[in-house]
């Protein structure tokens, strides 16, 4: 597992839940299962706990236990598993959005700038479209939308338009074709550089912020009143979402009002409005750097 994944905020995550020994419990990102495995660990023989993953890597890390169920697919469908499992509702979701260490170690899988791989990101290998398909098939406007919403990249145009003249003679199928021509229109330090690219066209291959809308919505759903919502981000761009939507139940962050005039909050704020990883974690495992953890209790 610590190859795999190390867990960010682990100790304060799962304390967060206030975990009921009989509850139902939820771990939309199970990855290497250290949270699962500490939420479990929590739990009596009546209770449970369901962990999403659409990862097929992750099977390698399946808790053997018989309150523990790993189902397979993307965070944004579990309502319909927990439907299938005849679950009325959960007593706590916990989501760690991070890309896992084992994606990012793996040069195949196409997630990281150090490796000449293909250029994949696919977090769910069997879906169609890839890295490579993104800068190959997307027009120049879209290419400038993903790489401006997505990593804030400043020169967006500028990059979207070399991508577009290059790829008429050059193929940018690799890790390494890409960085190349990174290079020659980088502004600022490179790895951020880099990295911004990089983080752009994998969320843009995974529907990342489309699939983190529809969990949020889910989870409004099916927690129950009083049950724990906590989400670990990694970026401004996720964090934002959460936070409106822990804020006001929606992703304008401006709450609903009745017709006379009293604002409806799904959720309570818990402890302060973010949570960091405390320096002796950051300088152990320096991925947690840039986490934040949000948690709420549903009103």
């Amino acid at each position: 597992m610590t190859e795999y994944h190390v867990p960010v905020l682990l100790q304060e995550s799962v304390e967060a839940l206030q975990i009921h020994p009989d509850g139902t419990y939820l771990d939309v990102t199970f990855g290497a299962g250290g949270h699962s495995k500490s939420i479990i660990n929590q739990l009596s023989a009546k209770g449970h706990l369901f962990a999403v993953d659409q990862d097929k890597d992750a099977w390698q890390n399946v808790l053997k236990d018989e309150n523990f169920t790993l189902i397979n697919a993307n965070f944004r469908y579990f309502g319909r598993f927990l439907t299938w499992y005849n679950v009325a509702h959960v007593d706590g979701i916990l989501a760690d959005l991070g890309v896992s260490s084992h994606q990012f170690d793996f040069p195949e899988r196409g997630f990281s700038y150090r490796f000449d791989a293909p250029l994949d990101m696919r977090m769910n290998a069997s879906q169609g479209l890839t890295a490579a398909d993104v800068l190959a098939g997307y027009p120049e406007e879209k290419l400038v939308a993903v790489f401006s919403s997505y990593g804030e990249v400043r020169n967006a145009k500028q990059l979207a338009k070399t991508i577009c003249k290059t790829r008429h003679s050059v193929a940018i199928n690799t890790t390494f074709a890409l960085n190349q021509l990174l290079t020659s229109v980088c502004i600022g330090p490179q790895l951020k550089y880099f990295s911004q690219v990089y983080q752009a066209l994998r969320m843009e291959v995974n529907d990342e912020i489309g699939a983190l809308r529809e969990m949020l919505s889910q989870g409004l759903k099916w927690l129950r009143q009083g049950g724990r919502f906590v989400v670990i981000t990694y970026h401004s761009i996720e964090d934002r979402e959460v936070k409106n939507f822990f804020k006001s139940g929606n992703f304008d962050g401006v709450a609903d009002k009745d017709l006379y005039g009293n604002i409806s909050k799904p959720f309570e704020m818990i402890g302060k409005n973010v949570l960091l990883p405390s320096p002796h974690e950051q300088k152990i495992n320096p991925r947690s750097r840039s986490a934040k953890m949000r948690v709420v209790q549903k009103i």
